[in-house]
């Protein structure tokens, strides 16, 4: 039997298609085989899980029962009629959630790059699903708790090892409900188109980039010993790669929900058009970023307007922008070069909003046409795709890795 990382191998596509057919004749007569669901949901779990991964498998299920009684035990705390709403309480259940995902990240850098026992495949994206409906039960959004619902909603295997990063209450509307035959027809059409692109993406785009240019590129930057062209080079075809390669496989998820009735967000709307990095954010990404602006960035800004930290919004916001970035580079990893791509993309949205103010004011002398757009565009493109040089680590490689004698 072979085991297989989630759209990584053509043949997983092909055992998929054959499991797909049944559910998919299903939902084009009127019926979810919720039953058939969960026994593929469960046999493609196996196959990323099992075999020579027991141990993580062994985690995955270890980490979806505590879960599972935590929100479930939230819940019955938070969702009576007239219960209380004691904030040390939520607090206390948002960090009892995030704990596994903290020893998993912490534990390489403590450790000398030694994995945690309890991590596994997609432990991050799950975490993000719990910890976001704890919020919204806390906000009175969730009213119910269906246990075997939720179990679905965070192991749902199309998604699972890298997103993108579904709400409950969307999940749930979808999943409770048969789309009509017109409806899923449509679906199947945009699931098929969305596959066939995830390998365009992936297949082609991202290994003649990641594995025909990359290498070659990357051995005349180490070559050259310092400062080069090559080092620009290796920039501009790692953002590629990195943005087809995750694209392809957000596709594939998305294209892949969408055949089992299930509409998953996107996760890329053209990135490299963007005109400004809080545009890029916006289309970059978008359910990863969503989270950090609805659960964190949002909620930091309530807090400290609430509590007065700050007298101006301005700063406030300035402030906000800073930690939640940063929180999302130490999320990636506690390497400098992770924690850098997060301060520069935290000071970057700083300075956006800044000129934005200062447009704003001064728009009778700002010229704004397609030249300026174009403009606008290269810029972001440029500091984007260097923040994405710092993201891979090569600069370390290149500058601060011990060099063999």
């Amino acid at each position: 039997m072979r085991w297989y990382i989630p759209y990584g191998n053509p043949t997983y596509f092909l055992w998929l298609g054959l499991a797909l057919i049944p559910l998919m004749i299903g939902l084009l007569y009127g019926h979810r085989f919720r039953g058939y669901q969960t026994l593929i949901s469960l046999l493609f779990l196996v196959l990323t899980f099992g075999g020579p991964n027991w141990k993580t498998g062994i985690s995955l299920i270890g980490y979806l029962i505590y879960q599972v009684l935590l929100v479930a035990a939230y819940s019955h705390y938070r969702q009576p009629k007239g219960s209380a709403n004691r904030g040390w309480v939520f607090v206390l259940a948002v960090i009892l959630a995030i704990v596994p995902l903290v020893i998993v990240k912490i534990t390489p850098a403590v450790e000398g790059g030694r994995q945690s026992i309890i991590g596994f495949l997609g432990i991050s994206y799950i975490t993000f699903k719990v910890v976001q409906t704890i919020m919204e039960t806390r906000d009175g959004m969730i009213k119910t708790f269906h246990p075997v619902l939720f179990g679905q909603f965070l192991l749902f295997f199309p998604t699972i090892s890298s997103g993108p990063i579904d709400r409950y209450r969307r999940f749930l509307a979808d999943y409770q409900k048969v789309p009509e035959q017109a409806a899923y027809l449509d679906m199947v059409q945009k699931g098929v188109r969305y596959i066939f692109q995830g390998f365009v993406y992936k297949f082609i785009l991202a290994y003649f980039f990641g594995s025909i240019l990359m290498p070659q590129i990357e051995m005349q930057a180490i070559l050259a010993h310092g400062l080069s062209w090559s080092i620009v080079g290796y920039m501009y075809v790692y953002s590629m790669d990195l943005f087809f390669d995750f694209a392809g496989y957000s596709l594939f998820a998305v294209g892949i929900s969408y055949l089992m009735g299930i509409k998953t967000p996107m996760n890329f709307n053209q990135p490299f058009k963007s005109k400004n990095i809080k545009d890029f954010w916006n289309r970059w990404h978008m359910t990863l970023s969503f989270w950090f602006r609805d659960y964190i960035f949002m909620r930091l800004v309530f807090f400290c307007m609430k509590h007065k930290i700050f007298k101006s919004r301005t700063t406030t916001a300035n402030v906000c922008y800073v930690i939640n970035m940063l929180i999302m580079g130490f999320w990636h990893g506690e390497t400098w070069f992770y924690i850098t791509y997060g301060l520069y993309h935290g000071f970057a949205m700083v300075i956006n909003d800044a000129w934005l103010r200062f447009k704003k004011k001064h728009q009778a002398v700002i010229p704004h046409n397609k030249l300026t757009e174009a403009l606008a565009i290269f810029i972001t493109f440029n500091v984007v795709c260097f923040s994405f040089l710092i993201f891979s680590g090569f600069l370390n490689t290149l500058f601060f890795a011990p060099k063999p004698f």
